[in-house]
């Protein structure tokens, strides 16, 4: 999710921390949803002290947390082949597609394999067992980019599996991006295009209310999300000091539609219904904005006492992709001690270190030799290594 750049460039999440903090809250979101399912938070001790908005921003996020990713994984990808290339005209289709196989594929080949061979142990929790569901079926839609589509069709799939729906999206609108970049050469035709599909965000959505799942999963809101954050990229190469105020004003919008999409949804979304996820991929992005002006400015910034959250930014991909073996074994560990839902809270705390843990783990052993060797073997424009903090190149939910 980083790269170093050159002065004038578009400025990484190494030198951005504020890039890493949202994403870090992001994945955070991501494992507290996925355990509060589980486990509630409205039975427990905390629901004495704490109003219930603020439980089920807790705990209720998860989706809402992947269309952040979606606009942070297109800001930077966008800003660093711009950075790389000098415009996203010019940017190199074979390179980028190196680039993305090996940042996404060693952890895609280990997760499926490892799913795969629980599966055929009967391990509880990983069988895939619904009616239509088969193992080599899901396999495919995993290698293949539509696991959302066949979640779609049949079903969810064992939560390992459902949290690969958002890497299909992501990775379709990558397939496409370089074709799109240079067939649409000129940058007016290319913003056109980018903002007609990043405002389509609402009305896609409520085309597809017959289907829950799909309406969740399909492609086009999500690639809306992806490219709210291109467009970002290419305000930031066109304006690369804003006046303070502005960059200000960006960060404070951008942090009150978060907020209130986050803590408040249910009211808003009365008001202006799929709207809101425009408004939260709009406040993402103006949010992501506000920190890259701020980290261009020069000298890094830190907000104390957030370290361990930029953490887990760095370790947003590993995280996301392996969180599910924690949040299932404390889960399971939790029922068989009795499952009492007053006290639930305490196994959030190490279903959180577990999946930092795992996640690290990935990383260190997995991903990044991987990465390093396929960019060696697919062709040079690896470049750098990235082990600087364990950082991932460009975010995914």
């Amino acid at each position: 999710m980083a790269e170093s750049c050159a002065p004038n460039e578009a400025v990484s999440s190494a030198r951005n921390p504020g890039v890493d903090l949202l994403r870090g809250l992001s994945i955070v979101l991501v494992v507290l949803h996925h355990v509060g399912l589980r486990i509630p938070l409205k039975q427990g001790v905390l629901a004495a002290f704490l109003p219930k908005w603020l439980l089920n921003a807790m705990i209720y996020n998860g989706y809402e947390a992947v269309f952040i990713f979606f606009v942070i994984s297109g800001f930077l990808i966008a800003s660093n082949s711009i950075s790389r290339w000098g415009s996203l005209a010019g940017l190199h289709v074979r390179n980028f597609y190196t680039r993305r196989a090996a940042r996404i594929l060693p952890c895609l080949v280990v997760l499926v394999a490892v799913l795969s061979l629980l599966h055929a142990l009967g391990a509880k929790d990983y069988v895939i067992a619904r009616a239509q569901q088969s193992l080599p079926r899901a396999a495919l839609s995993a290698f293949g980019l539509h696991l959302n589509w066949y979640e779609g069709q049949v079903g969810y799939l064992p939560g390992s599996w459902d949290v690969l729906w958002s890497l299909s999206i992501e990775e379709v609108f990558y397939l496409g991006f370089p074709l799109v970049c240079l067939g649409l050469r000129r940058k007016g035709v290319l913003l056109a295009f980018l903002a007609l599909l990043a405002l389509s965000l609402p009305a896609t959505r409520a085309a597809l209310a017959g289907n829950e799942i799909w309406q969740e999963k399909a492609y086009l809101p999500g690639m809306a999300g992806i490219a709210m954050g291109v467009l970002g990229a290419l305000l930031a190469d066109r304006v690369r000091q804003p006046k303070r105020w502005i960059q200000r004003l960006c960060g404070a919008l951008g942090g009150a539609g978060l907020v209130g999409v986050l803590c408040f949804e249910g009211r808003i979304w009365r008001l202006i219904g799929n709207g809101t996820m425009l408004l939260l991929t709009a406040s993402a992005l103006s949010l992501v904005l506000a920190c890259h002006w701020r980290a261009s400015r020069g000298g890094p910034w830190r907000i104390p006492g957030t370290g361990w959250l930029a953490s887990f930014g760095r370790l947003s991909y590993e995280i996301y992709l392996t969180h599910m073996f924690v949040v299932l074994l404390v889960v399971q560990r939790f029922r068989a001690q009795g499952g009492g839902l007053r006290w639930g809270i305490l196994w959030y705390v190490p279903a959180l270190l577990l999946s930092w843990l795992l996640g690290w783990l990935v990383a260190r052993y997995v991903s990044l030799p991987a990465e390093q060797w396929l960019r060696r073997k697919l062709g040079r424009g690896a470049g750098e290594s990235r082990w600087a903090g364990v950082v991932a190149e460009e975010g995914q939910a």
